[in-house]
């Protein structure tokens, strides 16, 4: 499955950020997961649904929104690469 790993460094948490994140990814029909990490950063995973031009166009715009984030944040940096992975997600969770 093409899969969208992702990283993102700044005011990314205390913000909604991850719940952001889970509720754009929603409106874009992805699913994945992400969270907080120790050092301040948040980080996750998404995918389309399917492979097709309009799931990769959906990751794309995805990876667009993150160097945005909600109006509360204030995003530096975003590290960003897909691959094709075998794990198949369910919906889009917030992970501690």
């Amino acid at each position: 499955m093409h899969t969208l790993t992702f990283r993102v460094t700044g005011l990314v948490q205390g913000v909604w950020f991850r719940g952001w994140v889970q509720m754009t990814a929603q409106g874009l029909g992805l699913r994945g997961w992400v969270r907080n990490l120790p050092d301040g950063s948040v980080a996750g995973q998404a995918q389309a649904a399917d492979d097709s031009r309009q799931g990769r166009a959906a990751l794309e715009r995805f990876t667009e929104l993150l160097h945005v984030g909600p109006p509360s944040a204030r995003v530096a940096r975003v590290e960003a690469e897909t691959a094709d992975l075998p794990e198949v997600f369910d919906g889009f969770n917030v992970r501690r």
